[in-house]
């Protein structure tokens, strides 16, 4: 048997048969089976003992998020949680991401005809991401010592902290935002997700960090204390001032709107005199030459690294293009925020940029 062995765990047949086509399109992976609920999967991952699982979130008997909760307690193990996009689907795919789900991938819907080919890139890509992952354990929400620490809006200046992310990136953006306080410098966050989701996404990070958090609508003004997070399916960019955010349908970049590289690129353009561009987890490769443009121009650049990432792609890219001046672990990037937003307050400091390490 060759490639990464998959489990397709639905209580749909049909749902089940069109998983296994598409896995099964791909060289590198294997679909050793399939079951209808929780006890069919506990069985066959004790035999098969598969390599990633996908994972219906709406399952009878034990549901989704209850299964993978034992799971992740009792046998750790990559998952793909299949989900609804409607309000409570979005709730709980996020439970599922902060329970140590690596991804999601949306149920097929009645379009599914027209964007097939799109549907089973998207499905293939996130289940071979997924099957060589790090595996996150769950944590509860917690606000890190760092909020303690005062950075006065005025010291730090026209500071603009722009934020990339994809797979395994709702947990690392909300560990970051703890580690944050309501003094900080107006956040910007892009994190690949469908439009659905977005909101309920923003919504979670304002009931779990100490910023104000929601989701950017058309020339949201940029406050301090104040994070904005790009709606899925419209791309975020900050206005030429500095002073609002953009929003557009403009074709997808790197495969995503939002795009990572449109808000990078756009504040390495503006008039900020101080931006902080920060790369996290996630596939691909969307954010590493909009980062390298932000380093150019004298920037600070911040990217998580590799043993921290749940996939280290675009973090990787950006290493690759030399945009990277730290790497650091998820648990230390606030701190090295909020050690930038000080180093700023320095008399005579005219950017952002300390020694590269």
């Amino acid at each position: 048997m060759s490639g990464h062995k998959v489990l397709i765990v639905d209580d749909s047949a049909l749902v089940r048969q069109l998983l296994r086509e598409f896995v099964s399109s791909d060289p590198e992976l294997t679909v050793v089976g399939t079951a209808s609920n929780a006890d069919q999967a506990r069985r066959k991952i004790k035999e098969l003992s598969p390599d990633v699982i996908t994972l219906d979130i709406e399952m009878p008997g034990m549901d989704g998020i209850s299964f993978l909760r034992h799971l992740m307690r009792l046998r750790p193990m990559p998952v793909v949680m299949i989900s609804s996009l409607t309000t409570a689907g979005a709730d709980l795919t996020l439970e599922a991401l902060a329970l140590g789900a690596v991804d999601f991938i949306s149920k097929p819907t009645h379009d599914i005809k027209d964007r097939l080919s799109e549907f089973q890139d998207e499905i293939v890509a996130k289940i071979r991401a997924a099957a060589t992952a790090r595996i996150r354990p769950a944590q509860s929400p917690s606000r890190s010592p760092t909020t303690e620490r005062r950075i006065p809006s005025a010291a730090a200046g026209n500071t603009v902290i722009a934020i990339g992310a994809s797979a395994g990136g709702t947990e690392a953006i909300r560990e970051v935002l703890c580690g944050l306080n309501e003094h900080t410098p107006p956040v910007l966050i892009v994190q690949h997700i469908p439009r659905e989701f977005s909101d309920a996404f923003a919504r979670r990070l304002n009931r779990e960090t100490p910023l104000r958090v929601r989701e950017a609508t058309h020339e949201s003004s940029l406050e301090t204390g104040c994070a904005l997070v790009a709606p899925g399916g419209q791309h975020m960019r900050i206005s030429t001032n500095g002073t609002y955010c953009t929003l557009d349908s403009e074709p997808r970049v790197n495969r995503h709107r939002p795009s990572v590289d449109c808000l990078f690129e756009s504040l390495a353009r503006s008039s900020v005199s101080r931006p902080i561009g920060v790369l996290l987890t996630g596939m691909g490769s969307d954010g590493a030459r909009g980062l390298l443009e932000l380093y150019k121009r004298g920037a600070a650049t911040v990217v998580q690294d590799e043993q921290t990432s749940v996939v280290w792609g675009m973090p990787r890219e950006a290493v690759a293009l030399g945009a990277a001046q730290k790497i650091v672990s998820i648990h230390e990037v606030a701190t090295e925020i909020n050690v930038i937003l000080e180093a700023q307050r320095e008399p005579g400091c005219e950017n952002s940029r300390s020694s590269p390490s």
